[in-house]
């Protein structure tokens, strides 16, 4: 019997029987669109995607990124909860074309009440299209709104902001932060990408959520101050990216895969989810010397610091190999 696909293949199938009808041409003149929009400064009060062949563009150049993204930063919240801990219910905030809601599904799999919120109509149509394919998605609510000040968010376990608050001013943003905070039962994740711009908004998410009464579950080990300072750095994470001929056609490229850079908090209501984040996180990749490892981290008690690790210290020397950017360290167990 064959196992049943993993919604990552699952979306991926889905987006390429949905896109095999876009001329070329129109898919690159989109995508150029698209890049320089998220390059440059969106009208107010203008969504980025606009008609049918955006929001094509972007689900093909855009989403199978942005679900992996939201997926390790869901992973990292899962991994910090109790084992018996999932979301009841979830929120997707300016949800677009649904990359959260199956990231959620990846990571907690089976039905739950969903609501993705957008204000453009051809996202949602192109969402709930590419959802049929997964039938635990058949709940899902897919609902217009303008991500705003005046945003009503439907109460959750979990709501997500991801890839959104880039479009959005600096009073907008605020707004939607303390929406979701006020919203969430249970957990809130904001994920931007790992640029110096989109930690910048990540750091000042994780501040509004602290003063609601969150704590940080992921990626700090705490919920002191951050020491990187916006400006001079900037934290985040990479994650690899496998890409379908139709994602490398309409990207340009030849690699079968591609590393996305995102920055994101995880933060829970301590009452509601009792996470125990890491003892500290790698938040650099890794340097691999002869006999050595050198791993920069950030540690519980809200520093920065390096620490080397040689092939005498046994077996913690093999996982140390073997650690990526963005995991917690020392490993479970050691």
């Amino acid at each position: 019997m064959r196992d049943q696909a993993s919604p990552a293949e699952t979306l991926r199938t889905a987006l390429a029987g949905l896109l095999e009808d876009l001329p070329p041409k129109a898919a690159a003149q989109a995508v150029d669109r698209l890049i320089a929009n998220y390059r440059g400064t969106t009208p107010t009060g203008a969504p980025v995607l606009r008609d049918r062949a955006d929001v094509s563009a972007y689900a093909a150049y855009r989403m199978p990124a942005t679900f992996e993204a939201a997926r390790s930063a869901l992973d990292a919240l899962a991994a910090a909860a109790p084992s018996d801990w999932s979301p009841a219910g979830h929120t997707d905030i300016g949800g677009g074309t649904g990359a959260a809601t199956w990231a959620v599904n990846a990571t907690w799999p089976g039905g739950r009440p969903v609501t993705v919120l957008d204000w453009a109509e051809p996202a949602l149509a192109l969402g709930r299209e590419i959802a049929t394919a997964n039938p635990d998605l058949a709940p899902v609510r897919w609902q217009r709104a303008r991500i705003g000040a005046a945003l009503d968010v439907p109460s959750a376990a979990l709501v997500t902001v991801s890839y959104v608050l880039g479009e959005l001013t600096a009073d907008d943003r605020a707004a939607v932060v303390d929406a979701a905070a006020s919203a969430a039962t249970d957990a809130v994740v904001v994920v931007e990408p790992g640029t110096p711009d989109g930690y910048a908004r990540v750091l000042d998410a994780r501040a509004r959520l602290i003063d609601a009464g969150f704590r940080v579950a992921a990626p700090c080990p705490h919920s002191d101050a951050c020491p990187i300072v916006p400006g001079e750095d900037w934290c985040h994470f990479s994650v690899r990216v496998a890409r379908s001929s139709l994602h490398r056609q309409v990207k340009g490229g030849s690699l079968a895969y591609e590393d996305e850079k995102f920055s994101y908090v995880a933060a829970v209501r301590p009452a509601a989810v009792p996470a125990e984040p890491s003892p500290g996180r790698v938040v650099r990749k890794p340097q691999i010397r002869k006999g050595m490892v050198l791993l920069d981290l950030c540690d519980a008690a809200g520093a920065l610091r390096r620490e080397t690790v040689t092939k005498r210290h046994g077996a913690l020397y093999r996982e140390a190999r073997d650690t990526p950017w963005g995991a917690p360290w020392p490993p479970a167990g050691t």
